[in-house]
């Protein structure tokens, strides 16, 4: 995909990592850094302490692109304290992928070069060597990535919808009564016909009818006056007290 118009644009680089470093220490853990060249734009990690073979970083730097100008530089430098920093490796990062799609995660190799001697012509010749990987992160919001849709193409507009459902087949051993017609609706303003279940016969009995019970009495109605006792006689007492019967008690019998 062309990449035209990339000048100005700002492109992030993140430094994530180092694998397998060339070790430059005898006695202790190395401690790496990287350092990213762009253009006349020149960006330097931390120093990761006793990082040795594998250090990590994490750390990110924005670049103005330059149009014609598709790659970085990266160097890979160990911290010395006493003498001058010891050279580890470098490599070149392309840019391409990162500009057409927008993102890159890889891997890239480093190379150190070191001089021997030619024993043929008697001069001294620098032989390319593997030094390890970086790893970095790069994105670039601008990219044309293309449009990708992974929903089914529309249909124009009045074509006939084909529905994704499907009636299955129906078993050929099973077999279905056909459905029943649908009842026709009365028609408007017309009352049902008549029922056609006979109506209950008449009262055949000869009997007339029975009048109702009588009604009982209503309530109020006082009840029949109790019998009195019959009068006494004026002037009556009950029998004086006493012994009713003469002679010595008990009587003899």
């Amino acid at each position: 995909m062309a990449t035209h118009g990339i000048h100005g644009n700002l492109i992030e680089v993140t430094v994530v990592s180092c694998n397998k470093l060339k070790d430059t220490e005898w006695i202790s853990r190395q401690d790496p850094y990287v350092c990213v060249e762009y253009g006349s734009a020149k960006s330097r990690t931390r120093t990761c302490t006793d990082g040795g073979k594998n250090p990590t970083f994490q750390e990110k730097f924005v670049y103005t692109l330059i149009e014609g100008l598709r790659e970085l530089i990266v160097n890979v430098w160990n911290s010395n304290t006493i003498k001058h920093d010891s050279f580890i490796g470098s490599g070149k990062v392309q840019l391409e992928k990162a500009l057409s799609q927008g993102f890159d995660d890889s891997l890239w190799p480093l190379q150190s070069k070191t001089g021997r001697k030619s024993r043929l012509f008697d001069a001294q010749i620098s032989v390319c060597r593997h030094a390890g990987e970086v790893r970095l992160i790069i994105h670039y919001t601008k990219a044309n990535k293309p449009a990708t849709s992974h929903g089914p193409a529309a249909q124009p507009y009045g074509a006939p919808q084909a529905s994704p459902y499907s009636q299955p087949p129906p078993h050929p051993s099973v077999s279905y009564p056909p459905p029943a017609s649908a009842a026709p609706y009365p028609q408007p303003g017309g009352y049902p016909p008549p029922s056609s279940y006979p109506s209950y016969p008449p009262n055949s009995s000869g009997y007339p009818p029975a009048p109702y019970p009588p009604q009982a009495a209503p309530y109020g109605q006082p009840y029949p006056p109790n019998p009195a006792y019959p009068p006494q006689p004026y002037g009556s007492q009950y029998p004086p007290p006493g012994n009713p019967y003469p002679g010595p008690y008990p009587p003899p019998y």
